[in-house]
């Protein structure tokens, strides 16, 4: 590739990647390969993979917005999942900058093990737009750019499906916090009424600090009795539970709080 262009693209690649990885370990299969990202069209691209597998839309959404939130310029994307037999698509939403004009239907419906590729195409000409800003030559523009990005960005943070079907995608962890269970490799793991209070918390605000006092205050607040070691043993039990994906893991932050760390 050449280009100023070359960076981003690149960047978007191993997103793209990531994305093949985390559906292939809630799908149980953390040996086989995803082959190399092929580009297909303009802004186009396919996902392929070494072996079949099963997924859950519900999944492929929140993890496919949860990592694509950390590309600026991937703001509105089409997302389908095809058979690699006869190309026909087995799954597809869309993905727009206007959450009213997100697209996603038949959440909640697990498909079947087979050989499946992932194309994903994004809204044109959304990478070359730092080239027009930088062509203005302000400071203050250039400022008020990065402003606008990064409030899009931390916007894009809660995911807009989670509201409506409490299912949060944590690595390779499916948190089901309405049915108060996880899934972690075809194997479900059942949760308290307080350990799914607390891990949603923490499942809203990834990798960011949560203070002690919040916690304890959103979670017991409406029983009327704050035990000081109470969270503590809750917080000891959800690491417990969470330890099968070594990716995401429950820190103490001194003098602050906790933190849940997802490692992208």
């Amino acid at each position: 590739m050449k280009g100023s262009d070359d960076f981003d693209i690149a960047r978007r690649e191993v997103l793209l990647r990531r994305i093949g990885h985390e559906l292939l370990l809630q799908s149980g299969d953390s040996t086989s390969r995803v082959l190399p990202v092929k580009t297909i069209g303009e802004n186009e691209y396919r996902i392929s993979f070494e072996n079949a597998f099963t997924f859950q839309p519900d999944s492929l959404v929140n993890t496919t917005q949860r990592l694509l939130a950390k590309d600026p310029f991937a703001r509105d994307y089409v997302v389908n999942v095809l058979n690699c037999g006869n190309a026909s698509v087995a799954y597809g939403f869309a993905i727009s900058a206007s959450k009213k004009d997100d697209i996603v239907a038949c959440r909640g419906r697990k498909q079947p093990t087979a050989c499946y590729m992932v194309d994903i195409k994004f809204k044109p000409a959304d990478i070359n737009i730092v080239k027009k800003v930088s062509l203005l030559g302000s400071l203050p523009v250039l400022a008020f750019a990065g402003f606008i990005f990064l409030r899009s960005v931390k916007r894009r943070k809660v995911l807009p499906d989670v509201q409506d079907t409490g299912m949060f995608t944590l690595g390779a962890v499916l948190f089901d916090a309405k049915n108060q269970k996880l899934i972690i490799n075809e194997k479900t793991i059942d949760l308290t009424k307080t350990e799914t209070r607390v891990l949603r918390i923490f499942a809203l605000s990834p990798n960011e600090v949560i203070e002690r006092s919040q916690l304890q205050k959103e979670i017991w607040e409406d029983e009327g009795v704050i035990v000081g070691r109470s969270l503590d043993v809750f917080i000891s039990k959800l690491r417990k539970k969470l330890e099968f994906d070594p990716n995401i893991k429950i820190v103490v932050i001194r003098g602050k709080g906790y933190k849940l760390e997802i490692k992208s």
